[in-house]
C-alpha cells in the first residue's frame, strides 16, 4: 500500500468515527475523508472488509499501516504525532483518562450501536429500543460522574482537552441530543457537554459538518 496522506474511513453519524475526527483535528493532522455509508451496508462490502474484517468504522490508513478501533487509533496517533498529547504525564490522570475512555467505548457505546438496536427491534419490539439505550447509558454515566468528580477542571480531567474528552464528547451528544437522557441527572457531564460544544476542533468534527452528511441533517 502506497504511503501518503492519512485516510480516515468514517460515517458522519458514527460516534466512534467522531472520536477519531476530534483526535486528528486536535493534532492538526490533515486527512482524506473516505465515507462508508453504514445505513446502506457499505461496511460489509468485500473492499471494506479487507481493511477491517469485523466491518466497523473508523479505519485509519497511514501509509502501510491500517488500523481500526477508535481507542487503538487514538493511541497510535498519540505515539506517532506527539503534538497536543492526548494523555497527561501524571500516571494517575493518565489511568483515569484510559478508564473513562474505556467506559464509553466498552460499556456504553456497543450497547447502543446500529446492530444491537436492530436486533432488539426485531426480537423484542421497536418500543423497547429507547428504554434499553437509556438504561445502559444511564448506568455508564452514573459511573462516569463518580469517576471524574475529583479530577475535573474545565474539562474531564483538568484544564486541557485529553483522551477522556474526545471519547466523552460524542457519547454525551448522542445521549442528550439523540436518546433524550435527562441532563439534570448528570450535572458534571452536562457541563462538559456544553464546554465541548464551544471548542472549534470539536465543532469541525461534528456529524453535521462531514462530507457525507445528508443535506439538512443535524444528526
Amino acid at each position: 500500500m502506497a504511503s501518503g496522506r492519512l485516510k480516515l474511513y468514517s460515517y458522519f453519524r458514527s460516534s466512534c468515527s467522531f472520536r477519531v475526527r476530534i483526535a486528528l483535528n486536535l493534532k492538526g493532522l490533515k486527512y482524506e475523508y473516505k465515507a462508508v455509508n453504514l445505513s446502506k451496508g457499505e461496511q460489509h462490502s468485500p473492499e471494506f472488509l479487507k481493511l477491517n474484517p469485523i466491518g466497523y468504522v473508523p479505519v485509519l490508513v497511514d501509509g502501510d499501516i491500517v488500523l481500526s478501533d477508535s481507542l487503538a487509533i487514538s493511541l497510535y496517533l498519540d505515539e506517532k504525532y506527539p503534538q497536543h498529547p492526548l494523555l497527561p504525564s501524571d500516571l494517575q490522570r493518565k489511568a483515569i483518562n484510559l478508564q473513562a475512555a474505556n467506559i464509553v467505548s466498552a460499556s456504553i457505546q456497543p450497547l447502543q450501536n446500529i446492530g444491537v438496536l436492530k436486533y432488539i427491534a426485531e426480537k423484542v419490539g421497536q418500543d423497547e429500543q429507547l428504554p434499553w439505550v437509556q438504561s445502559h447509558i444511564g448506568k455508564g454515566f452514573a459511573a462516569l460522574e463518580k469517576l471524574l468528580k475529583d479530577y475535573t477542571g474545565k474539562y474531564a480531567t483538568g484544564d486541557e482537552v485529553l483522551l477522556a474528552d474526545i471519547f466523552l464528547a460524542p457519547q454525551l451528544r448522542a445521549a442528550f441530543n439523540g436518546f433524550n437522557l435527562d441532563k439534570s441527572e448528570f450535572p458534571l457531564l452536562a457541563r462538559l457537554h456544553e464546554e465541548y460544544g464551544q471548542i472549534p476542533v470539536f465543532q469541525d468534527a461534528m456529524p453535521e459538518n462531514q462530507p457525507d452528511t445528508p443535506s439538512q441533517s443535524t444528526a
